[in-house]
């Protein structure tokens, strides 16, 4: 909005300096300080109300006996997360472009879901909270929206995506892509749903989960900035999106909103963000990847958290395997997400939280080498 009324301004008076805001690369790193400035201002307020309504976290019991004191800590932090990249956003971003709409519908919808599943769980003390199949629902739902857009109205979004529609393109491959029809839409609700999952998944260390979204966020900033760029586009030899760009002030703000976020979440941590940020973050991540036509990078780029989500599926179903087999039920993990499996082995939560960011960072560097080594 205030990108907007600086454009109005710049087109009427023509004032000295307002150009800059014509450019990508300026209002993004405005719309990553501004979400330094948002999660700063409003994080010990939202921590203080959390507190003093008792919005808790329950003790974890599938979680190593350490993690038992972090009972009470307040929890759905979220909100944190989704103020200090929606007020970026909407503050600096083109509103106008539909990519920038279609990541704002993702962010709010998944944030929606997953305050309702916090909120059954810490307010109304209901253990379960939202019931896995509305949860699944709302994941799919969304998907369903996104994918059916960009098959069938890409013309709304970018006029350049129509012969894109349903493509995707291959890391590490010079102009092949795959085109999946039909298919591309249950592909696209499967990312989504994934996505938001794995991260959800994931957020079960102090700093663990944030820090990865920031790393991943970067990556994609900059992936997304290289798409909306005809040369740079053209350079690398991959598809050109001309409102890609865009994404990258979304993205920035979700940089600036996950450091803002990590201040308070570090070991040990005063906040925890909740479902109702990791459904959001991990969701908007894989919007992202579709939107930006790289759906295919992700399994790299998140390499983390497919692995987190890759262990659960793994140690559920050796269980179940063993235990109709056997009689008695198996694990190859000690625990599972994998994160615990490194704590029951003795390492300290910081200790796993820094190696799992180094992995992350190796993984962001291999993801954007794919378009140079091809």
């Amino acid at each position: 909005m205030l990108y907007h009324f600086l454009e109005y301004i710049d087109a009427l008076y023509d004032p000295p300096g307002f150009g800059m805001f014509q450019f990508i690369t300026f209002r993004a790193a405005l719309a990553a300080i501004t979400a330094l400035v948002v999660s700063f201002w409003f994080g010990p307020r939202i921590i203080r109300y959390l507190r003093r309504r008792q919005v808790g976290e329950l003790a974890k019991y599938d979680a190593p006996e350490r993690h038992l004191k972090k009972a009470g800590t307040p929890t759905m932090g979220g909100l944190i997360i989704l103020l200090a990249i929606l007020i970026p956003t909407l503050l600096w971003g083109d509103l106008r472009n539909t990519y920038v709409q279609l990541i704002i519908l993702v962010t709010v919808w998944l944030g929606a879901v997953g305050f309702m599943d916090d909120y059954l769980k810490v307010v109304k003390k209901k253990p379960k909270g939202l019931i896995g199949r509305y949860k699944i629902i709302g994941q799919v739902t969304i998907g369903l929206i996104i994918g059916a857009m960009i098959y069938f109205f890409p013309h709304w979004i970018d006029p350049d995506l129509w012969r894109l529609k349903s493509s995707t393109t291959v890391p590490f491959f010079k102009d092949l892509e795959f085109d999946l029809g039909y298919f591309y839409i249950p592909l696209v609700i499967f990312i989504i749903t994934a996505t938001s999952n794995a991260v959800n998944l994931t957020d079960g260390l102090d700093g663990l989960a944030i820090g990865l979204v920031g790393i991943v966020g970067l990556t994609l900033a900059v992936i997304a900035y290289i798409s909306g760029h005809i040369e740079f586009s053209s350079y690398l030899t991959i598809p050109y999106l001309r409102g890609n760009g865009e994404l990258a002030v979304y993205l920035a703000a979700l940089v600036g909103a996950s450091l803002g976020f990590l201040w308070f979440n570090a070991h040990p941590a005063e906040v925890f963000m909740g479902d109702t940020g990791s459904l959001a973050l991990g969701g908007a991540l894989g919007a992202v990847c579709v939107l930006i036509k790289k759906e295919l990078l992700l399994p790299t780029l998140g390499g983390i958290f497919l692995a987190e989500a890759l262990s659960v599926i793994i140690q559920r179903t050796y269980f179940k395997y063993t235990k109709k087999k056997y009689g008695e039920g198996r694990r190859i993990f000690l625990m599972a997400p994998i994160h615990h499996h490194f704590e029951m082995k003795g390492w300290p939560e910081p200790k796993i939280v820094m190696r799992f960011y180094i992995v992350a960072i190796i993984l962001m560097i291999v993801s954007l080498a794919t378009f140079k080594v091809r």
